[in-house]
């Protein structure tokens, strides 16, 4: 089980936001490239990292930002946030993150996931946001009107190798992930998932060891919130 401790990046600065909701968030002390530090010094290996400006803007906001911690910390990056265009892509495979997460652009256009997945192989990631079943896009401002496995069944075979998946409604809660819905996720994606949204204690992650085709998953504010200590966590870090 992989754990994925989670960055989001706003305005320069460590924030988390309460179900994708700009208005409800916490900011702080550490930098992102602090935080990075202290996750590394613990022993963890990979790292969930949101620039939230991207989100916003569509642009490679924090590029600099995760170009400093790849550099420094040589930590398996996954990244998302905003990423619409090939060129965005582009700036943070060439930065050394290990996957890039494609959201609503993918969910808006699935050529646009296809020809990412055929011309950056292994190294696309999917993120499924996720609410009552349906996907969310626009930073979770918009409902898409698409069932999550009706698109996943659409796009299993374009290559994608890593799906993450997000339930809003937990998100941010620390109400335990919803595992219902990522075991059926789980049962029919072609590529590994990871769990994301609502980590409340260590048995939330000892739960999620028992499931099929479940990679790892994404541990946030239950961190920044001291519900989940390091110490205790990268023992479940494999």
């Amino acid at each position: 089980m992989k754990i994925f401790p989670a960055i989001d990046i706003k305005d320069k600065k460590c924030v988390r936001l309460v179900k994708g909701n700009f208005d409800n968030k916490t900011e702080y002390n550490m930098s992102p490239v602090e935080q990075a530090s202290k996750f590394k010094d613990h022993g963890f290996k990979n790292l969930h990292i949101v620039d939230l400006d991207g989100a916003l803007t569509g642009e490679t906001v924090n590029l600099d930002i995760i170009q400093d911690i790849v550099g420094k910390f040589n930590l398996k990056v996954q990244i998302g946030g905003g990423i619409r265009k090939m060129d965005s892509i582009l700036k943070y495979i060439d930065a050394g993150v290990e996957k890039v997460i494609l959201g609503s652009a993918a969910i808006k256009d699935k050529n646009f996931l296809k020809e990412s997945c055929e011309k950056f192989p292994d190294k696309i990631a999917l993120g499924l946001d996720a609410k009552d079943g349906y996907l969310s896009v626009s930073g979770w401002k918009e409902n898409s009107n698409q069932l999550t496995l009706d698109y996943l069944k659409e796009v299993n075979d374009y290559g994608v190798s890593r799906l993450i998946f997000t339930d809003i409604n937990r998100d941010g809660m620390k109400q335990s992930p919803n595992f219902d819905e990522t075991m059926k996720v789980a049962e029919n994606s072609n590529c590994p998932v990871i769990i994301s949204g609502g980590v409340s204690s260590i048995e939330d992650i000892k739960k999620a060891k028992n499931l099929k085709n479940v990679e790892g998953i994404i541990v946030g504010k239950a961190i920044y919130d001291g519900d989940i200590k390091l110490e205790e966590l990268v023992r479940e870090d494999a």
